[in-house]
């Protein structure tokens, strides 16, 4: 399916707040995915695979996560320097911030006309896969896609310690979980946290686990990028997503 892309500001909080829109191009109504990128922002490979996602059918909308403290456009480059800069402006992030966003951008899915309001999702990568899982607090999410999500397990996002761990039973989403098992950053005891945390709720769930597979896999801009674990991944997301959304 062919689509279109745009950019549009949001103000949270007084916070300028780029979001990038990624919609199928023929007109109709689409579910509405909330997608959260990495650390880096919204750079290629993060808007490739928003663009891929829509090309299924869905209206994608990505904000930039650290707006309140990089000015609108910034890509974080993937090296070194980028790594540093990237896990400073998350330590240095609220998670009310973070939460705050999530709201906003469901407010204005919500109220875009070619989105079905009733069929919401969220999806994110790395730190936005935590934040996917947190959007999924919200009772209008229905579908939730966390791809390697980061901090979970640790209480790790931004100033303080995220409650997300012990809140999965506040979720209100079917969750789907991405994991590498060479992931550094969520080794087996933490992907175990998170099992055993969901396994004392009622939340339909399911874990994938890639065995060769490092952190940031479906990135397409670097030596840990895999390509057979990502088509194997979006195969499992497509099908998720189209179950419990259409």
């Amino acid at each position: 399916m062919q689509i279109t892309q745009r950019n549009l500001s949001l103000v949270v909080e007084d916070s300028l707040m780029r979001l990038y829109v990624a919609a199928p191009k023929p007109a109709g109504r689409y579910p509405g995915i909330l997608f959260y990128s990495d650390i880096y922002q919204l750079g290629g490979p993060m808007l490739r695979l928003a663009d891929h996602l829509a090309g299924y059918g869905y209206l994608v909308a990505a904000p930039e996560i650290f707006h309140r403290l990089e000015p609108v456009g910034r890509v974080i480059e993937p090296n070194d320097i980028g790594r540093m800069q990237g896990n400073d402006a998350a330590r240095r992030s609220e998670i009310s911030g973070f939460d705050a966003d999530a709201l906003a951008v469901l407010d204005w899915l919500k109220a875009e006309p070619s989105v079905n309001p009733d069929r919401l999702g969220t999806m994110g990568f790395c730190i936005g896969g935590h934040l996917a899982c947190r959007a999924a607090f919200q009772p209008d999410i229905k579908a939730a896609v966390c791809c390697y999500p980061t901090g979970i397990h640790s209480g790790k996002l931004g100033r303080g310690t995220a409650d997300t761990l012990s809140r999965l039973a506040d979720l209100q989403s079917e969750l789907l979980l991405i994991f590498g098992r060479l992931d550094p950053h969520i080794p087996a005891e933490g992907r175990q946290a998170i099992e055993a945390g969901l396994a004392q709720t009622g939340v339909r769930h399911k874990t994938v686990l890639y065995e060769g597979a490092d952190h940031t896999f479906m990135r397409d801009d670097g030596p840990r990028f895999d390509p057979a674990a990502t088509d194997a991944a979006w195969g499992e997301i497509t099908a998720f997503l189209q179950r419990v959304l259409g």
